[in-house]
């Protein structure tokens, strides 16, 4: 109830409401990214108690451990708005729960005519929309993260747009080259990879650093989304792992090359080795903790309330035989 936080309770130069505020989107994000691997098989009640406990038991120590002043912080690990607190920690939770829930009834892996989703989109006007507007509210996190209207701020919102269109571009042209069509799908896609690949740089490079940051994320996670599909068998529905996963890790490590003075960054305590360990140490760490805790709560959900609905239910459609949706067609 915020007792003892008044209305001029400060953070740095912000009202401490705003700084809650603004967490507290990431909080909210993180675990609702992760529903993206497991679509139409888990059941409703199982995705709240998942969620709640995943929020408490893992995002929130992964958060303190970075953001506020835990162990990673003390170590110098850089992650300026989320690669590891956010990207990292629901892409390795999304594999947990796709491997423990199983595939979807009725998707073998032969079905899979795409390297990004099994089935072609219901509607890709709306996905495109969806995929416009985290692209607009990608901005808001990254350059957010700065806490106020200064140079980083301002660096970030450039590198992050920057590398959204990269990336995009990137897995344009390299679907065309593979499947012989450039589709808006892969596009959104691509964007997104930029996206999650950019957020623990976006405060610490340059532009150059963004272009490159955004292709990697391109090229990277589409080679990804083909290994957990083709390779693997995993139904990841929407690639959590493989676009914001993958693409939030391959940021981390980045970052200890291009926020160097010499490719435009901000600069280095030590050198790109010393911060390069860093990195790594974190991502190990955060993986860890991440998939260890999420397959004990997902084991703890199904000795409760159970994982997966009934084949009837799942044949159906969870719309209708979940939450009683009919007839809303747009």
């Amino acid at each position: 109830m915020f007792l003892g936080v008044g209305f001029d309770g400060m953070v740095g130069d912000i009202p401490e409401s705003l700084f809650f505020t603004f967490q507290m989107t990431f909080a909210v994000i993180t675990p609702a990214l992760i529903v993206g691997a497991f679509v139409e098989r888990m059941k409703f009640a199982a995705v709240l108690m998942f969620s709640a406990l995943w929020v408490i038991l893992v995002y929130a120590p992964v958060c303190h451990w970075l953001w506020g002043g835990g162990f990673l912080a003390e170590l110098g690990v850089m992650d300026f708005a989320g690669g590891l607190v956010v990207h990292a920690t629901c892409g390795t939770a999304a594999i947990v729960v796709a491997v423990m829930l199983g595939r979807r009834r009725g998707d073998p892996p032969e079905f899979d005519q795409s390297v990004v989703v099994h089935r072609p989109a219901h509607n890709p006007g709306l996905t495109m929309v969806g995929a416009a507007l985290l692209w607009v509210g990608w901005i808001g996190f990254n350059a957010g993260s700065a806490l106020a209207a200064v140079g980083s701020a301002g660096m970030a919102l450039l590198v992050t747009h920057v590398a959204a269109a990269t990336g995009a571009t990137t897995w344009m042209f390299i679907e065309w080259v593979h499947r012989g069509k450039p589709t808006m799908m892969g596009i959104a896609t691509g964007a997104i990879a930029g996206l999650a690949t950019i957020t623990p740089a976006s405060g610490f490079v340059g532009p150059a650093g963004g272009i490159v940051i955004g292709l990697a994320g391109g090229i990277i996670c589409y080679l990804m989304c083909i290994v957990i599909h083709k390779v693997l068998k995993i139904d990841d529905t929407l690639d959590v792992f493989a676009v914001h996963g993958v693409g939030g890790m391959v940021g981390i490590i980045l970052t200890s090359f291009f926020a160097a003075t010499t490719l435009g960054g901000v600069g280095l305590e030590g050198s790109m080795g010393d911060q390069l360990w860093k990195q790594l140490v974190g991502i190990g760490v955060t993986v860890a903790w991440t998939a260890l805790l999420s397959a004990i709560i997902l084991t703890f959900v199904k000795m409760t309330v159970g994982l997966r609905v009934s084949e009837a239910e799942e044949i159906e459609g969870l719309d209708v035989s979940v939450h009683g949706e009919r007839g809303y067609n747009l």
